[in-house]
């Protein structure tokens, strides 16, 4: 699995660390701001860009509180970020609501619960299914 990763300055720390955590586990990593990106919503924008390219299956957003990131990206026709704060929303997310993208806090959660989150993100795949319906509904509000 190809995982685009970006963050901004407050990010760029844990940014960094799920990079490296997630490569010693087997991952490809794409990382899009090796220097971090001057605004949150630079990077949102990129690793939405090469999600929806298919240049990554998935990607991680990284800020100070991962709420920017979650906007900016969603701002993004065809774009599913959800911002996760604990274990199940990253699960449910993207079992449910096929999220392409999370973002995370990184003035909210630590280098631990961060690695859970992405853990969870990465552990599930879209259902599909019933859940079409609403996505579908999401995309003509655009």
């Amino acid at each position: 699995m190809k995982i685009a990763i970006a963050s901004d300055k407050l990010g760029f720390g844990l940014k960094t660390h799920l990079k490296t955590y997630l490569m010693e586990k087997g991952a490809e990593i794409i990382d899009l701001t090796p220097e971090p990106a001057i605004d949150f919503v630079d990077s949102a924008v990129l690793v939405s860009e090469s999600v929806l390219s298919g240049q990554a299956d998935r990607g991680i957003m990284v800020d100070q509180f991962g709420v920017g990131s979650a906007i900016a990206g969603n701002k993004i026709h065809g774009m599913v970020v959800a911002n996760v704060t604990e274990e199940n929303t990253a699960h449910m997310t993207t079992e449910h609501n096929g999220a392409k993208a999370i973002a995370i806090g990184s003035g909210i959660v630590g280098h631990q619960l961060a690695e859970a989150l992405v853990d969870h993100y990465l552990s599930v795949n879209y259902a599909a299914g019933r859940h079409q319906i609403r996505l579908d509904m999401l995309e003509k509000l655009i």
